[in-house]
């Protein structure tokens, strides 16, 4: 599927090509701390599918909960989430698209979720929650 977004201010662009069957959110606590939220929600998009405008600040976490160097980039500007991928020299195989920064967001329904054992406990409430149309 066919993919464009941006940062919060724009400095960021990309595009691409994604499939929508490899979506996921991601419970641990790397995602948490790198959103500030319960959890992250990325796709994958290969490398060579994967065109930007703008250049992303890079933070190397060095070992990830996975126990592997992780690449975390966002915009230097708004602080945007805009990927993650694994470190090395090169065009990069693939890249963990955060859905968020995508136009097409709504088309992007998780189909697993990682790191579950990690998840906060009110997770599985969600439905049960008051509900506002507009702020609260």
């Amino acid at each position: 599927m066919r993919i464009d977004g941006s940062c919060a201010c724009g400095a960021i662009r990309i595009e691409g090509e994604a499939d929508p069957a490899d979506v996921s959110i991601c419970h641990c606590t790397d995602c948490q701390t790198g959103t500030g939220s319960a959890f992250r929600v990325s796709v994958l998009v290969r490398g060579a599918d994967l065109k930007m405008t703008g250049k992303p600040k890079d933070y190397l976490k060095l070992t990830a909960d996975s126990g592997t160097p992780r690449i975390q980039a966002f915009c230097g500007e708004c602080g945007s989430p805009i990927y993650s991928t694994s470190p090395g020299e090169g065009v990069q195989d693939a890249y963990r698209v955060r859905v968020g920064i995508l136009r097409q967001r709504r088309e992007f329904v998780p189909t697993k979720q990682n790191w579950f054992r990690s998840a906060l406990p009110w997770i599985t409430r969600l439905p049960g929650i008051a509900k506002n149309e507009k702020g609260g």
